[in-house]
């Protein structure tokens, strides 16, 4: 098969007119900020995973923090698995708080109980459970052995069955490579309502919207500050865009699915396949660790790009941890994500299954 001369991406987002257009609307309209398409998209966000509130922010990350915030936990212990993005670990310790970094499970890297029972603390008052790929952290298990408050980090799992609803609270990402991608922004989602209140009041500095103090006589320009917040509201023009995404995204989870079906069928029997995921947000496979990285250079000089999902997080020197990491510390040098993206052609796909495949068939 001849090489391509432009690459496939590993992941990579997908927009049209319809997308140029909520923006252009939004422009249009003249108002850019926070205003009447946040709450839009929060009421159908929350109506969409089946919760009674939403809130949306400017990422993952900041609804995090705001939580975290929000709980006055400060000074605690926080729990969360070492195979995630740095978010889980450093959001604990921008409150002053300990990130207890714990190992994952072997198939679906996500956070392993055991560990969690084997390190937790007198004062591990919050863990983060990630939905690793779009797959459903182990929550229910963990619900027996640990009694503090959970998030339930969903940045992979938009429209997983039932995602969102196991934590305390749920925090959602739409950066620009997730699967229903804005740019970047994010979403808390929960039924608490003192808790939603509370955050509602600190997302932008504990003043009211500024769209919702305009009345029929003018703009109601006073307000009283009695929070301590900070600045991490959505605005309209991402709003506009995540309100289109949301209409695509049974058309944008079918495709995934699909080339998850196809991977799994065709790919090399040395290729161990991952855990089905409901979104497929990445495909990240294994290989034998001592060809990995042979394999990462052999795509790319075919013009796919590769990644690894993820470098376990005990590995950075700001979050090494006084312990062993069994399960992690192996299967990480094995993972490998493929391209898998709404955009991606049949050809492409089949492309990047001859050139993995021809890769394993010469190093037997």
């Amino acid at each position: 098969m001849n090489i391509r001369e432009t690459p496939i991406f590993v992941l990579r987002p997908y927009g049209d007119e319809k997308e140029v257009d909520a923006i252009r609307e939004v422009i249009e309209s003249g108002w850019w900020g926070n205003g009447p398409k946040v709450q839009e998209f929060e009421e159908k966000f929350a109506e969409m995973v089946g919760v009674k509130h939403a809130i949306a922010v400017t990422s993952n990350s900041h609804g995090q923090d705001l939580i975290i915030k929000a709980l006055g936990m400060k000074g605690v212990d926080i729990i969360n698995p070492t195979i995630s993005f740095v978010t889980t670990a450093v959001v604990p310790m921008w409150n002053e708080c300990t990130s207890n970094i714990v190992d994952v499970l072997p198939d679906s890297m996500c956070i392993d109980p055991a560990d969690v029972v084997k390190y937790k603390k007198s004062n591990s008052e919050l863990l983060i459970a990630v939905n690793q790929a779009g797959i459903p952290a182990p929550i229910d298990e963990i619900r027996k052995i640990f009694g503090g408050f959970i998030i339930e980090d969903c940045a992979h799992s938009c429209y997983t069955e039932g995602a969102g609803t196991k934590g305390d609270v749920a925090v959602w990402s739409f950066q620009a490579v997730k699967t229903m991608p804005m740019g970047d922004g994010g979403m808390i989602t929960l039924n608490d309502k003192d808790l939603y209140e509370k955050m509602v009041e600190m997302i932008w500095f504990g003043i009211p919207p500024t769209w919702k103090r305009f009345t029929g006589s003018g703009y109601a320009w006073d307000y009283e500050i009695e929070t301590l917040g900070y600045k991490y509201y959505m605005i309209d023009i991402m709003a506009a865009i995540g309100l289109t995404q949301m209409k695509r995204l049974p058309d944008l989870i079918n495709r995934r699915q699909y080339i998850q079906k196809i991977y799994n069928k065709n790919l090399h029997r040395e290729i161990k396949r991952p855990m089905w995921s409901d979104v497929c947000q990445f495909y990240s496979c294994k290989v034998n660790p001592d060809l990995r990285n042979k394999l990462i250079k052999y795509l790319s000089d075919k013009k796919i790009h590769t990644s690894v999902h993820y470098k376990p997080l005990h590995l950075h020197s700001i979050l090494k941890q006084n312990r062993d990491y069994p399960v992690a510390d192996v299967e990480w040098k094995k993972s490998i994500t493929l391209p898998c993206h709404y955009g991606m052609t049949d050809e492409e796909i089949e492309y990047v299954i001859y050139w993995v495949n021809s890769f394993f068939d010469n190093h037997r």
